[in-house]
């Protein structure tokens, strides 16, 4: 009788099979994307986070696999797990697969503990803002470019003008202060855990044992072990995700006529540069 009522009950709650919802944030951070090419926001996310911690378990597993990107989408992210955790009361476990840096890493405190593989890169606790100079080369091609503003600043950081000492200043003034609030942050939640090492807040990163020395990570494992060892041989696994692909989403009809040859050339252009931008996130924790 009690292995028939045991059975109506869902697995999270039948004695002895423990099924622990998990989460996989991966990608750049950003607050746009695409329908073919999704990147990590607080919107795309908040659905599946909301989801995995009403699941009656003893904890939710954060799968993690990001270069970073935006840091108000990093930190709202964050923010949305916090609150999750404690308004559930859910232990909150990440695992690190192969790259948590920058935002990512931002992410991965989240977590109560972090887990990461021996060859997962940690940390890149810093700000950076890249971008080109096509002053150059639109002289040579014998274009000539015209901005017009009613602000004295509006036009900072122009890539096609040359830069200037003082716009410079002041991007590095508000990189600072991004970059504090990111220190504070991993403080917030590694406190006594970090090392006292005069790099670990300078941009670098590190790979695995060397992470956890640092006291960046809590220990060096993968997921589906780590959870049978912490909730018994029976814990299961539960997948949470979105519903995607063009079969399980609504694409909404669009006519031929509604694009100009500008407008479709400006998205893939944009496209293009998006791309490029996700793939040079990638590329600098490439080993």
């Amino acid at each position: 009788m009690k292995q028939f009522f045991s059975r109506l009950l869902p697995k999270s709650l039948r004695p002895g099979e423990v099924s622990i919802p998990v989460v996989r944030l991966h990608g750049t951070i950003m607050a746009s994307g695409t329908p073919m090419r999704q990147n990590l926001s607080l919107a795309g996310v908040a659905g599946v986070l909301e989801k995995a911690f009403s699941i009656p378990a003893p904890a939710v597993a954060i799968s993690i696999n990001s270069p970073g990107g935006s840091p108000v989408q990093s930190r709202l992210i964050y923010k949305r797990i916090r609150d999750l955790a404690e308004e559930k009361q859910r232990r909150v476990l990440v695992y690190v697969e192969d790259v948590a840096a920058s935002g990512g890493y931002m992410i991965a405190c989240a977590g109560d503990e972090i887990i990461i593989d021996p060859s997962s890169i940690v940390g890149s606790i810093g700000v950076v803002s890249a971008g080109f100079g096509f002053q150059e080369m639109i002289r040579k091609i014998g274009v000539e470019r015209r901005v017009h503003t009613s602000g004295r600043n509006k036009a900072i950081l122009d890539p096609f003008q040359p830069e200037k000492e003082d716009d410079i200043a002041h991007l590095k003034e508000l990189q600072q202060h991004i970059h504090t609030v990111f220190i504070d942050l991993v403080k917030s939640r590694r406190g006594a855990k970090l090392a006292d090492n005069d790099d670990l807040f300078t941009g670098l990163f590190w790979v695995g044992e060397k992470a956890r020395e640092l006291g960046l990570a809590d220990s060096l494992g993968d997921m589906r072990s780590d959870i049978k060892r912490r909730y018994g041989a029976k814990a299961q696994l539960r997948l949470i995700a979105p519903a995607r692909g063009l079969l399980s989403r609504k694409i909404p009809f669009f006519s031929v006529e509604q694009f100009s040859t500008t407008d479709v050339a400006s998205a893939f252009a944009a496209g293009l540069l998006e791309a490029a931008e996700e793939k040079a996130a990638w590329q600098r924790f490439t080993l």
